[in-house]
């Protein structure tokens, strides 16, 4: 662990260095990329300086303990020693936690992409209620929602609907969201009061720079036609709507919430940056681990991550065993207390991980 540790030292000291290079200071992506890198690990490092000026206290402390004679002398340096010694193991368990991989989406801006599944209208209602708990809790965090692209259903809710939460660490709390979530409750076009199960599947994105991925104008297919409305009526006679196909992946997507073909193109942007990103992110995992799944889950959007069953007021995450009673307030947008149980799973699995490492 410790040689990890001053690593990430010596790391931090080069690039110090780095940032006052005059070359550096004119390249505004190097110069970004070096501050994010270094902001990143101070924590660490401030930590691990801490540590080390302990251990050696402790050092000098301990000759002093050896060498004293007087009776209450030696008990005052006996009490400074524990506090030392204590001090030290604290740090020690902060140092651990501090080495734990970080994902380096944490702090972005996430694309969060809601659809009815099995269900049939019930399912698309029930997106709906996902996407009002999701901007709830947003809402809570002092977040801003930006609805990209929605098909509403005509008996409630939405077949789809494609939006971004924009605020710092927005990705690090809905990157478990990801999956199929099922609901279990009366329909309210149910007339002989059975339950019913229906699933809507939730794809969680982090927002994509174009510093992160790649994409030539050359590998993108737009094609353009007139948005339309529900019943096919036309809402735009100009060709405002924007249909686009990533070639490489076959990744495809429309856009016409906007009556501006140029808002509906970058929009689409965005939407088609994030989705070839985590199709490369997630082709990269296959390879580096085909049979490892986390404690939260593989991610899949196929995997069955959570049940909200009405009649008995319940949610579970099945990833973790996680029961609740809560349902009522969780579709308020009351979520903490289930991402915060899978953040500290996460955390536990990681530094798990580390331990057998180190």
């Amino acid at each position: 662990m410790f040689d990890r540790l001053q690593a990430v030292e010596d790391r931090y000291e080069r690039l110090t260095e780095l940032l006052s290079d005059p070359d550096i200071v004119n390249d505004n992506k190097k110069l970004r990329e070096y501050s994010k890198e270094q902001s990143d690990i101070q924590e660490t490092v401030d930590t691990y300086r801490e540590y080390k000026s302990v251990k050696e206290q402790l050092v000098d402390t301990r000759e002093m303990l050896d060498s004293e004679k007087d009776p209450d002398m030696h008990e005052m340096v006996k009490e400074e020693f524990n506090l030392l010694k204590a001090q030290q193991e604290e740090l020690e368990e902060r140092l651990r936690i501090l080495l734990i991989p970080k994902d380096p989406n944490d702090n972005k801006n996430v694309i969060m992409e809601i659809r009815g599944a099995a269900g049939g209208d019930e399912a698309n209602i029930f997106a709906g209620d996902l996407f009002r708990m999701y901007s709830r809790y947003a809402e809570t965090q002092g977040w801003k929602i930006d609805i990209m692209e929605a098909t509403p259903n005509p008996m409630g809710g939405y077949k789809e609907v494609i939006f971004m939460i924009n605020g710092q660490g927005a990705y690090s709390k809905f990157k478990f969201e990801n999956g199929a979530h099922r609901v279990q409750r009366v329909p309210a076009t149910e007339s002989q009061g059975r339950i019913h199960t229906s699933t809507a599947t939730v794809a969680c994105l982090p927002e994509v720079e174009e510093v992160d991925v790649e994409i030539h104008e050359k590998d993108i297919r737009v094609d353009t036609f007139a948005s339309s409305g529900a019943g096919g009526q036309s809402v735009n006679t100009t060709m405002s709507a924007v249909r686009m196909t990533h070639l490489p992946t076959g990744v495809v997507v429309s856009m016409q919430d906007e009556r501006s073909q140029i808002k509906n193109r970058e929009k689409a942007m965005k939407i088609l940056r994030a989705r070839v990103a985590d199709m490369y992110m997630q082709e990269a995992q296959k390879e580096i681990d085909a049979t490892r799944k986390s404690a939260v889950g593989s991610g899949d959007r196929s995997e069955r991550i959570r049940t909200y069953n009405y009649p008995q007021n319940r949610v579970t995450d099945h990833r973790i065993g996680l029961t609740i009673q809560k349902l009522d307030q969780i579709v308020e947008g009351r979520l903490d207390e289930i991402i915060d149980a899978l953040i500290l799973e996460e955390q536990a699995s990681k530094l798990e991980r580390l331990n057998d490492d180190l």
